[in-house]
């Protein structure tokens, strides 16, 4: 394996060279050696730090905090539904396919939010509607507590799932451009962990209330106290200075980088000019396609057995025989743990190791742990806790590559469009995934359900193979210029 990665560190495909940006990556290059030599000198023009340079800040730390909060509600909202469904299902008398339809609901919403969410982001700012989509998300979780039929919780679930897609742009773009980046890769580390910690949660949330009537109301309405405390503190971020520098509005764009970085800290030589207008075209018209469906694929492959394992996690657990009821959801918790704990070494493995040799290694590893589930799916219990840790453990490099990738790859007048597509081209996988998962379980068994999950853990293994590009210690001006 390491050979293989050795042998294709270095290639990347003509088609990654998006047309017309020949010159931009002259001057990518360029900035490269100015940087080099601002480094050498110990100051840029003036004796100012660019943003590169600045210290990371508490108040930089609380914007991670903030906008990973989508992040922590996504794994919440998607990982309690598994819960609930032992009571609804059986409170309302569900069939298999409305269960999948409860399940699957939230990531059409997803589908439709990321992309939607994600354009509107680079035309009218990451501010706006950073607050707008968590009082949505709690308006539309309070309404699940109501006496909802089934339909009404399809339509629910789907609209929480529009605003949870609309924020994942939202947050890691606005993650990417204030963050430097010898710590952008820690940050937006925090983003798969929060997502992990909100699954973590709401699996001790279920267990707790599992037994309780009507418990389920109290579990999807649960999401209200963290959309509470994510909205206070979300009021205090300001505006993206990349972004209002992209559209030409640099007096505030200044103003803001005094107030979060202080007055060594300057704009002049980041990788934006004014941009007039973004949007879908922009993305695809400078040869950018090829990024966005690598990174969709790959987004796919990683999440679709992900997000089948904790929407029916209980399920799952119960046919691998590591109990019923309450004690399926503790063993859910037990690989929830796994899931957070591989993602915090990520973080600093990402910079050590490198991007791209993480990302090859882990998928590799995840691939063992499926296989060894779906070829000995009765397997004595120990071996079935080791492929499902191996395997939960390798997911924190390829889950926080998912949100850092886009946003590298991808200058800020498209960054959160980008963003959205390649979640959303994910998101179709993961709904015909969800929707599927427990209609395939029911018709061939435990076993080969995880044999089609490696399958797609090999996909993207071999994909990154070829395609995954190194952008480590890169500015963002490098990055989206590869």
């Amino acid at each position: 394996m390491d050979d293989v990665i050795k042998q294709n560190r270095d290639v990347i495909p003509s088609a990654w060279v998006p047309k017309n940006r020949e010159k931009k990556a002259a001057r990518g290059a360029g900035g490269a050696k100015s940087a080099q030599g601002t480094q050498a000198g110990g100051s840029a023009k003036g004796g100012k730090k660019t943003l590169d340079e600045a210290a990371m800040t508490p108040f930089l730390r609380e914007i991670t905090l903030v906008s990973s909060g989508g992040a922590f509600l996504d794994g919440y909202v998607l990982s309690l539904i598994g819960v609930a469904l032992t009571q609804i299902t059986a409170q309302m008398s569900l069939t298999t396919h409305w269960t999948a339809a409860i399940g699957a609901s939230v990531l059409l919403g997803i589908l439709v939010g990321s992309i939607v969410g994600g354009y509107l982001t680079d035309i009218i700012g990451r501010k706006k509607m950073f607050v707008l989509d968590i009082i949505a998300i709690a308006l539309f979780s309070a309404l699940s507590m109501t006496d909802a039929t089934p339909m009404q919780l399809v339509i629910y679930r789907f609209f929480i799932g529009v605003f949870v897609g609309a924020d994942y742009p939202i947050a890691t773009s606005l993650i990417t451009e204030f963050t430097p980046k010898h710590h952008r890769a820690i940050s937006m580390g925090m983003v798969s962990a929060a997502w992990y910690l909100g699954a973590t949660v709401a699996a001790l949330v279920g267990y707790c209330l599992c037994d309780v009537d009507n418990g389920w109301k109290l579990m999807l309405g649960s999401a209200i106290i963290p959309c509470v405390f994510l909205l206070i503190g979300r009021c205090k971020v300001p505006e993206s200075p990349l972004w209002l520098k992209s559209k030409g509005r640099e007096e505030e764009a200044l103003k803001v980088v005094l107030r979060v970085y202080g007055a060594d800290v300057t704009l002049e030589g980041e990788e934006e000019a004014p941009k007039a207008k973004a949007g879908f075209a922009e993305v695809f018209s400078k040869g950018y396609a090829a990024r966005i469906v690598f990174l969709g694929i790959l987004t796919l492959c990683q999440v679709v057995p992900m997000y089948a394992i904790y929407t029916f996690g209980p399920q799952i657990m119960t046919a691998f025989g590591l109990g019923v009821g309450k004690s399926a959801i503790l063993g859910e918790s037990v690989l929830s743990l796994f899931f957070l704990v591989g993602s915090l070494p990520a973080m600093f493995w990402l910079n050590s190791m490198g991007r791209r040799p993480l990302l090859i290694r882990s998928l590799f590893l995840m691939a063992v742990g499926l296989v060894v589930l779906g070829l000995f799916p009765t397997a004595p219990l120990p071996v079935i806790i080791c492929a499902f840790g191996l395997y939960a453990f390798f997911s924190g490099g390829p889950g926080i590559l998912q949100w850092l990738y886009p946003n590298e790859l991808f200058p800020t007048e498209v960054r959160a469009t980008a963003v959205g597509l390649a979640i959303g081209i994910s998101r179709v996988g993961t709904i015909v995934a969800t929707y599927g998962t427990p209609i395939f379980m029911a018709a061939f068994g435990i076993g080969p359900t995880m044999l089609v999950a490696a399958g797609l853990v090999i996909l993207g293994l071999v994909l990154s193979i070829f395609m995954a590009p190194e952008t480590a210690g890169k500015s963002l001006g490098e990055t989206s210029s590869l």
